[in-house]
């Protein structure tokens, strides 16, 4: 029985190493260096700017994680009043992972791209892309409201009870792989002229 015991731990420690070797061999860039914060407080929201690839994960504690050479890059990491902001404009990816225990909004913008590391389970959560940003989240939430503008491009995959999603005709969507109680879609097209007689009567 002890022996059974003990194999069965090892297999888990060695399956937990694994997953953290794996997660850090791909996301370095070739690249060792890397910095936690822990004193970012309570994180709610998450807004993202430039060129960064973010992946997001629950966890009790909130936590950043940033890697390639932080400090020595023109990135920017500031928590505020429950904001994480991000932002890095260099041609090389900021890679950047955050736990956090009550997530309720994302805000990607640029390039940015946004992605779940395994499945994030939210009572509520609202992502709003814009630009060329990306988001690829595999959620189980009770309520997700899905903001899609310009150029953006969304892979929603997981269950849902309500799904709310607006996107720009312009924006790209894929939902094939979401199950939802309740749904609804509303596309608009802001790149649309106006008629010169409706500004007339303006």
């Amino acid at each position: 029985m002890k022996t059974t015991i003990l194999t069965m731990v090892a297999v888990m420690i060695m399956a937990v190493v694994t997953t953290k070797n794996t997660y850090a061999n791909v996301n370095n860039n070739n690249n060792d260096a890397s910095v936690t914060l822990t004193n970012v407080g309570k994180i709610n929201k998450i807004e993202i700017h430039g060129n960064v690839e973010l992946f997001v994960s629950d966890g009790a504690t909130d936590q950043v994680k940033v890697y390639n050479k932080y400090y020595s890059e023109s990135a920017l990491v500031q928590s505020q009043n429950g904001v994480l902001r991000i932002s890095s404009y260099k041609n090389e990816k900021l890679v950047v992972w955050v736990t956090a225990a009550d997530l309720q909004a994302i805000s990607a913008y640029d390039n940015a791209e946004v992605k779940s590391f395994g499945k994030l389970e939210r009572l509520d959560l609202e992502v709003n892309l814009y630009n060329t940003a990306s988001a690829d989240l595999n959620l189980d939430a009770y309520k997700a409201t899905i903001n899609v503008n310009d150029r953006a491009k969304a892979n929603i995959s997981g269950t849902v009870n309500d799904y709310n999603l607006t996107q720009d005709q312009s924006a790209t969507v894929n939902h094939s792989n979401l199950a939802a109680v309740n749904s609804s879609k509303k596309v608009t097209n802001k790149f649309v002229k106006a008629d010169p007689s409706e500004l007339a009567i303006l």
